[in-house]
């Protein structure tokens, strides 16, 4: 049997609350098979594992509602497109998510079928498998529930084969929980060219594509040091991957749009957030500096060559910890002697936070002063004070006492007026973990009512060389770049990367 035409993928999300148009522009945009949005960040999870602390119960049902707005008013034309739609958006009730889906099906008379892929989801286990040892920090090495602090969700990183298998069932739209980024799209692509568990090098193919797409319009310029050399840079348009049967994939965007695709845009996404030479996924470690990356043509950039060995046996566990509560408030002295009260600020916040028991207080101004400044705003430095607390008492108390004195504060002393009565916040910390593969209950819910488990491959144990980074967790204002070297327009080989991942688990 020959083997079939390369998948088409298209992203549309590379976080919640990434560009609300972008699922239209790719269902009505230039032909493709699969739609593909992320929307789990590690940034976007404790934000909403904050809101656990209010009402526990209705936010552990809690779903990107971003994303449904997009969905239900597309589904007649997915249908008549016969378009598939993969997504991590049901976040912590995948299911809710589906049946929400699921009724606006049956309302609009379309027969498009939902699955939903469950098992990330361990909060229910976390005391169990604190007791056992088997959460271990890849930071510090240390055990979760040494210092006390409490979880509040706990998500592992899932492969692809619950993706493939509700695919391979017939479903149309496949809603997941947390699984590891790349896994959406190389579970798409195992599905399209129907791959086995021990096709490595083609599944390693597929996490590199689904790695250059998953950040969304960062393949095509977005957050990329050499912006401006990239042409229509305000919109920058989202990527669509061609994954080949042989795990080679060709990154491209739809015409018209914004930004570009050069060797250095997806070079740079390629070396993003990995911690080696080694990529872990939770079905292959992929060798990034495997691949060739070579310009085929305008915004097609061509990358070929990816090798695979074993899964790690491990993959990384998301805790997100209350450790109290955080506020903070902007300052802005102007004119002369602006060093002198800076100063002056930070005594007075020293008593503030002595006096209202909040243990971390950071000042920090922003730049300085323009030495001939034209006008007020010139000649104005921003300064940011943030403090962290036990309790929310304790950081409203010290916000309201430093606000008191700024009729006996520095000459001049204003502040951000819309935050005169500031927001105390819940203070959440991404604690990045590890579980076995084989400890998980990873499942597919099939659009017919089945519920299959999925098996976990036996991996080998990381060797050093997987183990010689420290964690990386996703701030999302980091900046790509391309390595040293690389001119736009030529082709480059990728040797160990610059950018750091997470060790013995599954690169989110």
């Amino acid at each position: 049997m020959s083997p079939r035409r390369p998948v088409r993928v298209a992203g549309f999300s590379g976080s919640m609350g990434d560009r609300f148009s972008a699922f239209h522009d790719a269902v009505h945009g230039e032909p493709v098979d699969v739609l593909v949005g992320d929307s789990m960040t590690e940034f976007v999870e404790s934000v909403v594992a904050a809101r656990f602390l209010d009402d526990p119960e209705e936010n552990r049902r809690f779903f990107a509602p971003m994303f449904a707005a997009q969905l239900l008013p597309e589904l007649p034309v997915l249908a008549d497109k016969n378009l598939k739609v993969v997504t991590n958006a049901g976040v912590h009730n995948p299911q809710g998510l589906a049946e929400e889906i699921r009724q606006a099906v049956r309302a609009g008379g379309t027969d498009l079928r939902v699955a939903t892929v469950t098992g990330d989801d361990v909060f229910e286990d976390v005391d169990r498998l604190v007791t056992e040892g088997q959460l271990v920090n890849t930071d510090t090495g240390e055990s979760l529930g040494a210092d006390g602090r409490r979880p509040l969700a706990a998500d592992a990183y899932l492969g692809a084969w619950g993706v493939k298998a509700a695919l391979d069932a017939g479903a149309d739209i496949v809603i997941t929980g947390r699984v590891a980024d790349a896994s959406l799209i190389s579970g798409v692509a195992a599905w399209w060219h129907g791959w086995e568990r021990d096709e490595l090098d083609k599944i390693a193919g597929a996490v590199a594509a689904g790695h250059v797409i998953e950040c969304g319009p960062q393949a095509t310029g977005g957050n990329f040091s050499g912006f401006t050399t990239v042409p229509d840079n305000t919109v920058p348009g989202f990527p669509i991957a061609e994954i080949a049967d042989n795990g080679d994939c060709v990154i491209t965007k739809r015409a018209g749009e914004g930004g570009a695709v050069t060797v250095d845009t997806v070079t740079a996404q390629l070396l993003y957030e990995i911690q080696g030479p080694r990529y872990l996924n939770p079905d292959v470690t992929w060798h990034v500096d495997s691949v060739t990356v070579t310009r085929e043509g305008p915004d097609r950039v061509r990358v070929t060559g990816a090798k695979g060995s074993a899964p790690v046996e491990t993959t990384r566990v998301g805790v997100h910890l209350h450790t109290g509560y955080r506020g903070s408030m902007w300052y802005f002295p102007t004119g002369l002697q602006i060093e002198d009260k800076v100063a002056l600020l930070r005594r007075q916040a020293e008593i503030a936070a002595r006096e209202n028991d909040v243990a971390e207080l950071r000042l920090f101004a922003c730049g300085r002063a323009v030495d001939d400044p034209a006008d007020q705003w010139q000649a104005t430095v921003p300064v940011k004070v943030t403090v962290a607390g036990a309790t929310a008492a304790g950081v409203e108390g010290f916000l309201s006492q430093l606000n008191s004195f700024w009729l006996g504060s520095f000459p001049g002393f204003y502040m951000e007026v819309t935050d005169i009565f500031p927001d105390v916040q819940a203070r959440v910390d991404y604690w990045p973990g590890l579980l076995r593969q084989d400890s998980l209950r990873h499942r597919a819910h099939l659009p017919d009512g089945r519920v299959v488990d999925i098996p976990h491959r036996p991996g080998h144990v990381p060797t050093e060389d997987s183990r010689s980074a420290p964690a990386h967790h996703r701030p999302t204002w980091r900046s790509s770049a391309p390595p040293p070297g690389v001119p736009s327009g030529t082709s480059c080989t990728c040797g160990p990367g610059t950018r750091r991942g997470t060790p013995t688990s599954a690169s989110g």
